[in-house]
């Protein structure tokens, strides 16, 4: 386990517009079917793999998590992901994977951890139904490798969310509406992203246009470039903002944001990075790109407040300097 811990410390340090690092890791065979599944995670989100230390168990825990553990001082909640798909495997899950998003950190219990793989977005398709209903709407996106096994990415947002009550509505609280009507396109692979982004709009007083990847979203810019052309019109006169999500199958935020950048029917029209990885490398990243402004992940009144500072500029200089 030492030697994937150097290449994660290691590859957690690359950064690329089209591709897509992650871990592969299992979480047991299903007493039920008899299958071990293998699943994924973003490199990128992963602090630490490690033997599971003492868990002790907290009051009023969410359903889920086990309880916490103290790692150099800090107490970081833990989840069985096993329980939590509502799998029922055999053996215990003694390997904990440290992971690292939207500013917490959260411990996940798996069996084993295996490799890691450098795979292109494109090669990540959008899960078939079937699948996201079985576990619980969890997979963000399927991939399959050469020797024919299924790799699942698994929505550790959601998880994150479900277990924090991250969706609570007192988290829209006291967020003002804006005066003039606007439109802006969102994609987000995540569920509970994309609730979060549309409560968060509607608040606003926005109209929201959704997007499940970046893929699905260019696909819809082009529609709405056609729609302007017949009309008369520009972009910007239709649509006022692109928010978009960097991890997505198919099309990543940062290959969407270069085609909108350099496409000439979409001057005018801004692109706001919103993702769980906020880091200074991955805003670094976005700006190279033509990102006009990037903001983390459930924290609806920062969303609002960048959505706000997007479509009214001057409104919001002149908010500050008073």
């Amino acid at each position: 386990m030492s030697e994937l811990l150097k290449n994660i410390d290691a590859r957690t340090r690359l950064a690329g517009t089209n591709k897509l690092e992650i871990l592969l890791f299992s979480l047991g065979s299903d007493v039920r079917t008899g299958r071990k599944e293998s699943f994924g995670i973003n490199v990128f989100k992963v602090r630490e793999v490690m033997r599971t230390p003492p868990i002790t168990a907290a009051p009023d825990m969410q359903p889920g998590v086990e309880g916490m553990v103290s790692l150099r001082g800090q107490l970081v909640p833990i989840v069985d992901l096993a329980k939590y798909c509502e799998i029922d495997p055999l053996g215990k899950r003694e390997i904990m994977i440290v992971t690292e998003y939207n500013g917490h950190t959260q411990g996940f219990l798996v069996e084993g951890v295996d490799t890691i793989l450098r795979l292109d977005w494109a090669q990540m398709r959008v899960p078939p139904e079937m699948m996201t209903t079985r576990l619980g709407g969890l997979v963000t996106a399927v991939t399959e490798l050469d020797d024919g096994r299924l790799i699942m990415m698994l929505d550790v947002e959601k998880v994150l969310a479900e277990t924090s009550r991250y969706d609570d509505d007192y988290m829209f609280k006291d967020i003002q509406p804006m005066e003039k009507e606007f439109a802006v396109l969102y994609a987000d692979d995540s569920s509970v992203a994309r609730k979060q982004i549309e409560k968060t709009l509607n608040v606003l007083g926005v109209r929201g246009i959704a997007a499940v990847n970046g893929r699905a979203a260019w696909e819809e810019l082009d529609s709405i470039a056609k729609h302007a052309e017949l009309t008369g019109r520009k972009v910007w006169e239709i649509l006022h903002l692109v928010l978009t999500d960097v991890e997505m199958p198919e099309m990543d935020g940062y290959i969407l944001t270069k085609k909108i950048k350099s496409d000439p029917r979409f001057d005018g029209v801004p692109v706001l990075m919103h993702s769980s990885l906020s880091s200074m490398s991955n805003q670094t990243l976005g700006k190279s790109v033509g990102v006009d402004g990037y903001v983390p992940k459930f924290e609806p009144h920062r969303l609002a407040d960048a959505v706000r500072n997007m479509l009214l500029p001057d409104e919001s200089t002149e908010l500050l300097s008073n």
